[in-house]
């Protein structure tokens, strides 16, 4: 079974864990990222299908120096890297929406979503971005049981 990749950033591991599991039985593989120099450096290693980002993250001085890796500098980086930007961005953060959302899908995101999220909206815009219909969902989950 090929499943889509799809990698979540956020510093919270409560909400990684969260959306991990409701996205995992609709036979996504997960990869997860809590800072922007882990994401970096998983985009360029894994090359996720897609890309759940959130727009304030720490600096990541645990990866050299303290770069501050927020979600638009994440975007930035992704358009300037000719293999990886056409990897699509959603955003899902707790900052304000009025001050994030229009910055956000100008700088590139498909979608913008403030948490907390639901759930089967965000399964739906994923199945949306990734070109995928629930029956072919459907298709590969019940071959991966079958393995």
């Amino acid at each position: 079974m090929n499943s889509k990749k799809i990698l979540i950033v956020d510093d919270n591991r409560v909400f990684l864990k969260t959306v991990s599991i409701k996205l995992s039985p609709h036979g996504y593989h997960i990869l997860t990222a809590l800072d922007g120099g882990e994401a970096i450096n998983i985009v360029h290693w894994e090359k996720p299908d897609l890309i759940l980002l959130d727009i304030s993250l720490p600096p990541d001085v645990a990866h050299g120096g303290g770069v501050c890796w927020d979600g638009f500098l994440i975007m930035d980086w992704l358009q300037r890297m000719d293999e990886r930007k056409n990897i699509p961005v959603i955003i899902i953060t707790g900052g304000d929406p009025v001050k994030y959302k229009d910055r956000s899908l100008a700088a590139g995101a498909v979608a913008f979503f403030h948490k907390p999220v639901n759930h089967d909206e965000l399964l739906t815009v994923i199945r949306q971005t990734l070109g995928q219909t629930l029956a072919e969902e459907s298709a590969r989950i019940e071959a991966g049981a079958a393995l």
